[in-house]
């Protein structure tokens, strides 16, 4: 299963696709006809308002009819449907061929596709990074980092960033370069992703820059919620036990 690992800011392109999309059904089915229903915009439209409304057999006909005339957001919103098994039954290689064709083809520079064809590209790493067992998919590290790189360089994905960062902390896929990792870390914290800010943190400070790692991790800490949370104050709690008891203070003054 694929799950936590969408980029949002694909998410926030499916709900964002206007206040159209929160007319009555009955209204918004009337506009959608009057614009001509078999149209991949009309069909995505009408999937999207199905599926707010519960009526996920409708929505999922709906996205597959938009995505068989080439809408890139029904594409990607079929694909997450299919990967986490929301509506239909879960199958990780449909959604892998679904992400894969939706990157093949690309999206015009600038426009919203953009979102959604990153968005597929982070899904496809991590697919890779793992494989999917009981399918053709098997586990390539190397093809998932460059596809990561892809997806953090060119759309500059905040996940894709944190992701690629940890493949290098690691030597996965690839040489390890503690560097090159606290750069991507650097990236996507600076765009408000705490897990990277908190591995920025831990990666100068095992590099010996341990009160400015401190001070970092200390952050991210503060800003930690949810499943975050727990392995980010352990992280924090071991560089905190680790530090002098000079950076210590300079850490608790300066976050007080």
């Amino acid at each position: 299963m694929l799950s936590a690992v969408i980029a949002p800011m694909a998410a926030v392109a499916v709900a964002g696709i206007g206040v159209g999309a929160m007319t009555p059904v009955p209204a918004l089915a009337q506009e959608v006809a009057d614009a001509g229903p078999s149209s991949p915009w009309s069909r995505f439209r009408f999937g999207f308002s199905a599926y707010k409304n519960g009526r996920k057999d409708e929505a999922l006909k709906a996205y597959r009819d938009a995505a068989e005339q080439g809408h890139a957001g029904a594409r990607w919103k079929l694909a997450t449907m299919y990967a986490s098994g929301d509506g239909v039954r879960e199958d990780d290689y449909q959604a892998y061929q679904l992400y894969e064709g939706l990157v093949n083809d690309g999206a015009v520079p600038g426009t919203g596709d953009e979102t959604f064809v990153s968005s597929a590209l982070f899904s496809l790493a991590s697919y890779l990074r793992r494989g999917i067992p009981n399918s053709p998919i098997t586990a390539d590290p190397l093809r998932a980092r460059q596809l990561y790189l892809q997806s953090a360089s060119q759309f500059g994905d905040p996940n894709a960033q944190f992701e690629i960062g940890r493949m290098y902390l690691m030597g996965e896929g690839g040489a390890a370069d503690a560097l090159q990792a606290a750069r991507w870390f650097k990236l996507a914290a600076q765009k408000g992703h705490v897990g990277a800010e908190a591995m920025l943190g831990k990666t100068l400070f095992d590099s010996g820059r341990t009160k400015q790692g401190l001070a970092i991790l200390t952050s991210a800490l503060f800003k930690a919620q949810g499943a975050d949370l727990h392995w980010i104050r352990t992280l924090q709690e071991e560089a905190f036990a680790l530090a002098s008891e000079a950076d210590r203070r300079s850490v608790v003054q300066a976050a007080n």
